[in-house]
């Protein structure tokens, strides 16, 4: 839509179409699949992992992007990766102790 000013110029208007920011689609799935999906909690995040798939942020992803930013300050700070290892097993075996406790 256009509309003209006092002084001859034009101002455009858009009309623009309000989408709802989820849409419900049906896709057939196996038996185990549907039953899995009555779950609302199980539907709202497998929809969130179909969007995301079908429409990937470029780049890594935020899991990634993490193990990225904490190998370079394990690296930063001269750790090797047997260090990094060790401190793992460390880790590990305190909380397999805690568990069995």
């Amino acid at each position: 839509m256009r509309c003209e000013l006092g002084s001859g110029l034009f101002v455009q208007y858009r009309k623009e179409l309000i989408v709802p920011k989820t849409i419900s689609v049906v896709i057939e799935v196996d038996s185990g699949a549907a039953a899995a999906l009555a779950d609302h909690r199980t539907r709202a995040a497998m929809g969130r992992l179909v969007s995301r798939v079908l429409h990937p942020k470029p780049g890594p992803s935020d899991l990634a992007q993490a193990i990225a930013d904490a190998k370079a300050d394990a690296r930063g700070a001269n750790l090797t990766d047997a260090d990094i290892d060790a401190e793992l097993e460390t880790y590990n075996a305190e909380r397999r102790s805690v568990a069995a406790s």
